[in-house]
């Protein structure tokens, strides 16, 4: 690699550490996909008696462990008995003991949510009157602190793996088949399975400690290793490392018995075969993200995970086969460039991997969106606009490129013709014109070779003509040896002195046939060198010899380092809340009173966000019930969409159920007063307990959810 090359190299890796650790740390562990919802007792809250259990409602389902949720007195010990169990949906609760002193408490909880993330958080309650000393700091930093750090560098790594071990194939297979004997473009596809492989094994052992203690130290402590391997996401890293078995069998036939397969119909079964066998693994990799992230959980998930196993397979295509190219360009011998006609296939393979992009990008963020003020009201939406117009000014760069390659083409074709054109001319005898001007070429000159004695001149250069029709002089290559002497490099030098005797190790003998001085073999070292620097240079000047294929080089490197900048703003996007996520806990928590009851008049609110699973399906329900108490009460019920606005929807029923006592469900069927509001008079609950309050909201004719929450009535 040449100064300029490293030098760009170094920028790009330099913009890219830059780039990822500016997105990291913006990060907060919070930036989890589940987000808590509702509770009961609600923040804040002072009841007026002691509750049984604290409940937890979130936005997916979320994993629990024995002392997930905790709740600690004023004097920060635990008064929860028992471990969490899901009441109901998406709603968790823990018992508490009885009979608990006035006071303020502690409610932690830390969860992984449905799609792996882990969720961590804390808030306070009281019982009669708030207490003078409060619990504080109990809040735990799951998935923050260096191991989170850490898990985002190796997802990003694994990331980055995938697209150059799927894409760089995918070149090799579909555009260039003579690059598998490329020894650039082997070591950049065996590098890409390497940095995949010990990333997913970094991140399975990182897992345990960054979804519950957040210690370096745990990283190696089997316990936490054996839990992770039974939750969804350490299969899926399981999953991984079996497919990157697979995956090492297909590199392997790939550069090897594909590359000394002659026989012309061999070697199309055999390309086939790889063809079929790398999109089977490809696809299952892709599938071991896409079955642990935001696919397999919210809207859709049937439908989600299919159009992610896409959009990441036309990633690895378009990126990955990017980076290939830039490799090929780069890299590979000038006696085996990578042709104009391979350029041309990649060009129509990124278009249709564009294509796809596209299409599945705006599901997924219409998914994981839903409403166009998401885009620029949360931190999921910031990001996804980023990533647009990076892949804007990605596509756009990817123009040029394809300009670069229809010039690149059609000089070849010129040339084809040139040579057709001049063949006649040869076979009559006719010498060829040099393509050189006279006054181009260099007048012969006399070098001192290092190592040779003073005033002796260089050895003799020979003239010999480049694939680009340029003259230029090369060291004969004499060898040094003394019964070598005036031999050509390339000839053998293992023969003897004048007298016939065998030569010395150097490879020839002296006059007398003794071996030679030992300093032949360094000028034969110091000749070789300036072989290999001339030969350096031929390639370099056959390189660029053509502006552009030049201009093809400099608009592919600057795709590359705008794709190194997209990769991490990708791996922060999936570290980050979707924005209907936030905008369901925004909605949620909007109100003062939150989801419990008001210790001054004795009301009762209660916000639950519900989800029909159909189009315009989601919103938030409050109920109102005052006074809650036992006989008579007064219901008032509103839908809201997640923005805030009032909710029209075709049918509202509630239902209260006092499961200790086996009472109900008693159904109320509320009045419609006008858009997204609903009462109903003298609600009858015959006595004191912790009533179950049962919501089903209908937003179409088959679209239904019912959602349900706690509270103390009484």
């Amino acid at each position: 690699m040449n100064r300029t090359t490293a030098s760009r190299a170094r920028t790009l890796l330099l913009l890219l550490l830059a780039v990822t650790g500016a997105l990291l740390a913006g990060a907060s562990p919070a930036s989890a996909h589940a987000a808590l919802t509702g509770s009961d007792p609600a923040q804040g809250v002072v009841a007026g008696t002691a509750p049984t259990q604290v409940s937890l409602t979130f936005s997916e389902k979320v994993a629990m462990g024995d002392d997930s949720v905790r709740v600690l007195d004023p004097r920060s010990k635990p008064v929860q008995t028992g471990s969490p169990a899901n009441v109901s949906g998406t709603t968790y609760a823990v018992k508490l003991k009885s009979g608990l002193a006035k006071g303020t408490y502690t409610v932690t909880y830390q969860v992984v949510s449905a799609d792996s993330h882990p969720v961590a958080g804390a808030y306070t309650f009281s019982v009669g009157a708030p207490s003078q000393t409060v619990v504080t700091g109990t809040a735990p930093a799951a998935g923050g602190g260096v191991v989170g750090g850490l898990y985002a560098f190796g997802r990003y790594v694994s990331y980055a793996g995938f697209i150059v071990l799927a894409g760089g194939a995918a070149f090799v297979l579909a555009c260039w088949q003579r690059g598998a004997g490329v020894r650039a473009v082997q070591r950049l596809v065996v590098g890409g399975w390497i940095a995949l492989t010990a990333a997913t094994l970094w991140l399975l052992l990182l897992r345990g400690s960054y979804t519950s203690s957040g210690r370096f130290a745990d990283v190696f402590d089997l316990d936490l290793l054996g839990q992770v391997l039974q939750t969804k996401t350490g299969a899926a890293l399981v999953s991984r490392l079996l497919l990157l078995a697979a995956a090492a069998l297909f590199v392997a036939v790939l550069f090897g018995t594909y590359t000394r397969r002659e026989d012309v119909t061999e070697k199309r079964d055999l390309t086939f075969g790889l063809a079929v066998g790398g999109v089977v693994v490809a696809a299952g990799l892709a599938t071991s993200w896409a079955m642990a992230e935001h696919a397999s959980t919210g809207l859709q998930p049937g439908l989600a995970m299919p159009v992610d196993v896409v959009h990441l397979l036309a990633v690895a295509a378009w990126l990955g086969g990017l980076t290939a190219l830039l490799t090929a360009l780069y890299r590979a011998p000038a006696e085996r460039p990578v042709e104009a006609a391979a350029v041309r296939r990649f060009s129509r393979l990124a278009f249709g991997s564009v294509l796809a992009l596209v299409v599945t990008g705006v599901y997924q963020s219409w998914r994981q969106l839903g409403s166009w003020s998401a885009f620029t009201d949360t931190r999921y939406g910031q990001l996804l606009l980023a990533k647009i117009a990076l892949v804007a000014v990605l596509v756009g760069i990817a123009g040029l490129s394809r300009r670069w390659t229809g010039r690149l083409t059609d000089r070849s074709a010129h040339a084809e013709r040139e040579r057709t054109d001049r063949a006649p001319t040869d076979a009559a005898g006719q010498e060829p014109t040099d393509p050189v001007a006279d006054g181009d070429a260099e007048p012969e000159r006399t070098e001192l070779v290092p190592g040779a004695d003073a005033g002796q001149p260089a050895p003799a250069r020979e003239e010999r003509s480049t694939p680009a029709g340029v003259r230029e002089q090369v060291p004969a290559a004499t060898t040094t040896g003394g019964g070598g002497a005036g031999k050509k490099a390339d000839e053998p030098t293992e023969g003897g002195g004048a007298d016939g005797k065998p030569g010395g190790p150097t490879g020839g003998g002296g006059a007398d046939g003794k071996p030679g001085d030992p300093g032949d073999a360094r000028r034969a070292a110091q000749l070789a060198r300036q072989r290999a620097a001339v030969d350096a240079a031929r390639r370099k000047r056959l390189r660029d010899a053509d502006e552009n294929r030049f201009g093809l080089r400099r608009s592919v490197l600057a795709e590359a380092g705008v794709a190194l900048v997209l990769l991490a703003v990708t791996t922060a996007l999936t570290q980050t809340e979707p924005g209907r996520t936030e905008q369901e806990a925004k909605a949620a928590t909007s109100s003062p009173a939150g989801s419990g009851t008001s210790a001054a008049s004795g009301a009762l609110t209660l916000d639950m966000p519900f989800d029909t699973g159909g189009t315009d399906g989601k919103g938030v329900v409050r109920v109102d019930l005052d006074p809650a108490r036992v006989g008579g009460n007064t219901m008032h019920v509103y839908v809201q969409r997640p923005n805030g606005r009032a909710f029209d929807v075709p049918e509202v029923k509630i239902s209260f159920t006092l499961e200790a006592q086996k009472i109900g469900p008693l159904p109320v069927n509320p009045d419609h007063i006008t858009t997204g509001h609903w009462s109903a008079n003298g609600v009858q609950l015959p006595v004191a307990g912790n009533w179950k309050i049962a919501v089903t909201v209908r937003t179409s004719d088959i679209d239904q959810a019912t959602v349900s929450k706690n509270a103390q009535i009484g």
